[in-house]
C-alpha cells in the first residue's frame, strides 16, 4: 500500500480529529435566531445573520477548513444565551485555549466562546443533555427601561408574583404542553417533563426561572404570557391548569416578547466532565 493511498489518508485524517465542546455566550438582539437560514422555500432569508452561521465561520477560520456545529437547543430571534453548548469535530492538535481565543477573535462583539473542553465521539450537545434552563426577566414599573432594555420585558401594571408562582406549579411534571407551543413547532409530540418553575421578585424585577428536559417552540414565552394574565388579575391561578389540560393554544395567553428571555444553558451528567454551570 503506497503512502498516498485513499485508505491510509482517510485513517490519518480520522486520527487527527477529535470532538470539542464549546460554551458560547451571545446577545441575540441582532440575530434572526440560532439556526442558519437555508430553507428552500425562503431563499430571501438566507442572508439574515444567525448565531450558528457566525460561529461556524469563526470556528472554520481557526480550524483551517469548513466546520459545522451542533447546539444543545435552538433559540429564536432576539433570544439571548448565557451558555449555549455546541460540539464539533476539528483538528486534534489544537488546544482548548486556542479554540476559545481564536474563535472569539473572529466573532462579532455580541458573541464569545467562554470555554472549550475536549470530549469523545459519544458526546452530543443535544442528545446528551438531560435538562435545559431558561430565565425570563420583566421590569415591572410604570416607566419603561433606559438601561439594559434589550434584556428585559416591560409591564406597567403591578404583578402579583405570588399568584404567578402558584399558577406556575400546575405545570410541573410530565404533561402534554400543546397549549403552549406555536403552530409552527416541528416537534413530533408535545410531551415534556417540566422539572422546576419559579416566579420571584427583587425590587422592580420579576424573574421566571424554568427547567425541563426539553422545550417546544415558543413554550417558555407562551407560559410567561399566560402567567402575566394571572399576575395582572385577569385570570385566577387555577386557570393555568385548565389551559394545560385543554391542550388548545388559543385558550392560553399571548406570546411574551423575546427580549426578556435568556437560555441559561443545558445540563449534562457529570461523567462528561464539563464545567459546573452545565453539569447536573
Amino acid at each position: 500500500m503506497g503512502p498516498d493511498s485513499p485508505v491510509q489518508t482517510a485513517a490519518e485524517n480520522q486520527s487527527s480529529q477529535r470532538r470539542w465542546v464549546l460554551g458560547v455566550e451571545y446577545d441575540g438582539g441582532n440575530f434572526s435566531g440560532w439556526q442558519r437560514l437555508n430553507r428552500r422555500d425562503e431563499p430571501e432569508r438566507r442572508t439574515e445573520p444567525t448565531v450558528q452561521a457566525a460561529l461556524e465561520q469563526a470556528v472554520s477560520i481557526v480550524a483551517g477548513r469548513e466546520i459545522g456545529v451542533v447546539c444543545a437547543g435552538r433559540t429564536d430571534a432576539g433570544v439571548h444565551a448565557a451558555t449555549q453548548v455546541v460540539h464539533f469535530d476539528g483538528p486534534a492538535q489544537r488546544d482548548p485555549r486556542g479554540w476559545v481565543l481564536g474563535t472569539t477573535s473572529n466573532l462579532p462583539p455580541s458573541v464569545c466562546v467562554k470555554w472549550c473542553v475536549p470530549t469523545t465521539d459519544e458526546f452530543h450537545a443535544r442528545f446528551s443533555a438531560r435538562a435545559r434552563r431558561y430565565r425570563y426577566t420583566i421590569l415591572n414599573r410604570a416607566v419603561r427601561p433606559a438601561l439594559q432594555h434589550q434584556y428585559l420585558s416591560w409591564v406597567r401594571k403591578t404583578l402579583d408574583t405570588d399568584a404567578m408562582h402558584q399558577a406556575a406549579q400546575h405545570l410541573v411534571g410530565e404533561h402534554d404542553f400543546s397549549a403552549f407551543r406555536t403552530v409552527h413547532c416541528q416537534a413530533p409530540h408535545a410531551r415534556r417533563d417540566l422539572h422546576h418553575i419559579a416566579v420571584s421578585r427583587e425590587g422592580d424585577l420579576v424573574t421566571v426561572e424554568v427547567q425541563a428536559n426539553a422545550f417546544l417552540h415558543h413554550m417558555v414565552r407562551n407560559i410567561v404570557g399566560s402567567l402575566l394574565l394571572v399576575g395582572q388579575g385577569e385570570r385566577p391561578a387555577g386557570w393555568l391548569r385548565e389551559v394545560l389540560d385543554g391542550r388548545d393554544r388559543s385558550r392560553a395567553g399571548p406570546t411574551a416578547p423575546s427580549a426578556g428571555l435568556v437560555f441559561v444553558g443545558p445540563r449534562y451528567p457529570s461523567h462528561w466532565q464539563l464545567p459546573g454551570e452545565v453539569t447536573l
